[in-house]
């Protein structure tokens, strides 16, 4: 499933990250790959020192994102991070790493903070076997997929790309069952809205239960 959610954090919120960040060091991002990814990454990240309580709001503003939860199911953030793409720069087709931290990586995700018109280029590609999908967000905006996919960043033409990319560990490791489970809480929320009875509901309810019992890992 690859799941664009508009508007994942106020703008408020964003631009006082933008803000934060003007005044933060950024070093190459060969330094945090190893092996083949250091002949294809060629982007910048915020130093893995630099303290930023920003991006622990980030994390908490997308946990209480309604549609970012319902997706993920979320366990934990594996990781999160700030790259930054300049003229020339872009990053190889590859695949993200199944460990991180020793946690499970089930679902990889771009945060944009730049704006598409902001540069020329820099869009994520992701592989699909009937063809790539290229994703180039508003500011604000973020593409949720499956961290199982090839994926790479086309070159920056001209301006400048900024992102945060970040990985979660999922209650639910299989994608597919994700994305039922997904299904499911957008039916109950459409019945809600048309006031459905309360007994068709409670079938549902139960299913998603029942169905979450088989298959999340706690």
């Amino acid at each position: 499933m690859f799941l664009p959610i508009a508007n994942a954090l106020p703008k408020s919120e964003i631009e006082k990250l933008k803000l934060a960040l003007g005044s933060h060091m950024f070093v190459s991002g060969k330094a945090t790959v190893g092996g083949h990814a250091k002949a294809i990454k060629n982007n910048e990240q915020l130093a893995a020192d630099t303290d930023l309580p920003l991006l622990n709001r980030v994390e908490e503003g997308l946990l209480s994102n309604p549609l970012f939860k319902a997706a993920a199911l979320p366990k934990c953030f594996v990781k999160t991070i700030v790259s930054r793409y300049r003229q020339g720069m872009h990053y190889g087709l590859h695949i993200d790493e199944p460990m991180m931290n020793g946690i499970r990586t089930d679902l990889s995700f771009t945060l944009f903070l730049s704006e598409p018109s902001d540069c020329e280029g820099g869009e994520l590609v992701i592989e699909e076997t009937d063809g790539d999908r290229e994703f180039k967000l508003p500011s604000g905006s973020l593409i949720l997929y499956p961290t199982t996919t090839l994926h790479r960043v086309a070159p920056v033409v001209s301006g400048e790309r900024l992102a945060i990319v970040g990985w979660v560990r999922s209650l639910v490791r299989n994608n597919a069952d994700r994305e039922t489970l997904f299904d499911i809480e957008n039916v109950l929320a459409a019945l809600r809205a048309i006031n459905t009875e309360r007994a068709v509901l409670d079938r549902l309810y139960k299913v998603r239960a029942n169905l979450m019992r088989r298959w999340v890992e706690d």
